[in-house]
């Protein structure tokens, strides 16, 4: 999977993007998740972990946890958020280990990055490989059936003297397996308004597909895409989170 170059010129700006997001309730989650149906164990890697922040909320709930991702200057960061993780430049459709864990996570849809079907079932081929007995894969995903195009997100932030605006949006062309990321992130200071645009590449799939391809290695969990409470899947709406234990 190459490199995005918006990822690696702007990795600084990555946690202001991500300012949002309640890492710890949706570690917590997770935790729980491997409480309910893992094997107790607390050896932990995080797929596509960006600069770390949920690698350090299981590290500070006693996991033995490390992370991967394919871009080097965020594991820089996620290297100084988290000096006692193991970090590894590897691509997650293809990524090795010297010795199984216990629980898999890979948060933010990022499951999606595989880019096209044949990497998705080789990413979970991977994973069921890496994981010991019973142990958990948790990830969250939308349905490309329920994507809305005109759907955004947005939120601010101020930062060194400029106020950024993030905004994204999934975009389907209603057939196929590829779907994209849509992103917009404006840096305006008192001098001067700059703005980047980028699409990032990503698999399509529906949730009836992804199951299909979960059940040859797991037992499939699909849940309400809600991180203060564990509810199974109301078969309706487009955001899950999936707890599959392999079997």
């Amino acid at each position: 999977m190459s490199v995005n170059a918006l990822y690696t010129d702007l990795s600084g700006y990555y946690d202001l993007m991500c300012a949002d997001i309640d890492y710890r309730a949706q570690s917590h989650c997770v935790h729980r998740l491997q409480q309910l149906f893992g094997n107790g164990g607390s050896r932990h890697l995080d797929l596509a972990c960006g600069t770390g922040p949920h690698v350090r909320h299981f590290i500070d709930n006693g996991y033995d946890s490390a992370g991967l991702d394919i871009n080097q200057p965020m594991l820089d960061r996620a290297a100084i958020r988290c000096p006692e993780a193991r970090f590894s430049l590897q691509d997650m459709c293809e990524f090795r280990l010297s010795e199984p864990v216990d629980l898999i996570t890979c948060f933010l849809y990022s499951i999606h990055y595989s880019a096209g079907i044949e990497r998705l079932k080789a990413c979970i081929a991977r994973v069921h490989g890496a994981l010991a007995t019973q142990g958990v894969f948790c990830f969250n995903a939308v349905d490309k059936h329920k994507i809305d195009n005109d759907l955004f997100v947005k939120h601010t932030a101020q930062h060194e003297g400029s106020r950024f605006t993030f905004s994204s949006g999934w975009n389907y062309c209603g057939v196929g397996e590829k779907q994209s990321l849509r992103l917009s992130i404006e840096k305006a200071s008192a001098k001067e308004t700059q703005v980047w645009h980028d699409e990032h590449p990503m698999v399509a799939v529906g949730f009836g597909e992804l199951i299909g391809l979960l059940e040859p290695y797991f037992e499939v969990h699909v849940l309400e895409h809600d991180y203060g409470k564990i509810v199974s899947w109301n078969e309706t709406s487009g955001n899950a989170l999936f707890a599959c234990v392999k079997i």
